[in-house]
C-alpha cells in the first residue's frame, strides 16, 4: 500500500525532533514480548521499548518521522517502517503488546475507529494494548479550529482529539479493559498552573 505524504512530514522537516524529554513510564512486558508502536514519531519511546523487549517494531505515516528515529540511540534493532495506522501491514496477531501514544487523537472519528480496529486485528491472544491520548480536561482542549466534537485543527491540517474515558473504553470495546483512568497534572506558564491531562488505558485480549 502507497503512504501518501503526511500534514506530518512537513512539521518534521520544520521543526525536527517534536518530541522530546523522557517518555512516560512503560509497563512490563515480557522479554520476548513482540512489541507493536503504532505512530512513533520521532521515535521518543522507542529506545526504552527496545530495553523491555528484543522484538520491537515501529510504524509512523511520517517518513520524515521514521527517518529522524532511525537516527535515535538504541534503536539500531528496530523494525521501522512508514505505514498507515488505518491499515496496518501486519498479519492478524503478530504482537503481544501494541503500544498507540497520542497516535489515535490525530485521525477524525472513522481513522479512530479503523486504527482501533486494526490494533485489535493484530494484537495475539492474551495481548495487552497500551493507549494514551489527551482527556478533554486538558488545557489545550477546546482550541483551534472544530473539526468535529471535541476534535480540533492546529497548524497545516493536524487535528488533535481529546477523550472521555467512556469513549476510550468504548473504542477498545472488543478487548477487555484493564484500567481506564485520567492521568493530571499541574503545568506552569507564566506564572500560573494550568491543567494538562491524558487518558491512560490498558486493554487485553481474552485467550
Amino acid at each position: 500500500m502507497t503512504v501518501h505524504p503526511s500534514p506530518w512530514d512537513e512539521d518534521y522537516r520544520r521543526r525536527g525532533n517534536l518530541w522530546g524529554g523522557a517518555p512516560a513510564p512503560l509497563p512490563d512486558l515480557p522479554a520476548d514480548a513482540a512489541v507493536l508502536e503504532v505512530g512513533c514519531g520521532n521515535g521518543k519511546t522507542l529506545a526504552a521499548l527496545a530495553r523491555r523487549s528484543p522484538r520491537v517494531t515501529a510504524v509512523d505515516i511520517s517518513s520524515e518521522a521514521v527517518a529522524l528515529a532511525r537516527r535515535r540511540p538504541g534503536t539500531a534493532e528496530i523494525g521501522l517502517a512508514v505505514a498507515d495506522a488505518r491499515h496496518l501491514p501486519f498479519r492478524p496477531g503478530a504482537f503481544d503488546a501494541v503500544f498507540l501514544v497520542h497516535v489515535a487523537g490525530h485521525l477524525p472519528e472513522q481513522g479512530r475507529k479503523a486504527l482501533a480496529s486494526e490494533a485489535v486485528r493484530v494484537l495475539g491472544p492474551g495481548g495487552t494494548l497500551f493507549f494514551r491520548g489527551f482527556s478533554v480536561e486538558d488545557m489545550r482542549a477546546g482550541k483551534g479550529t472544530e473539526t468535529e466534537p471535541w476534535t480540533f485543527r492546529r497548524g497545516e491540517g493536524i487535528i488533535t482529539h481529546y477523550f472521555t474515558e467512556a469513549e476510550t473504553a468504548e473504542l477498545f470495546a472488543p478487548l477487555a479493559a484493564v484500567s481506564v483512568r485520567t492521568h493530571r497534572w499541574p503545568m506552569r506558564i507564566r506564572g500560573q498552573d494550568l491543567p494538562r491531562a491524558e487518558v491512560e488505558g490498558v486493554f487485553r485480549r481474552e485467550r
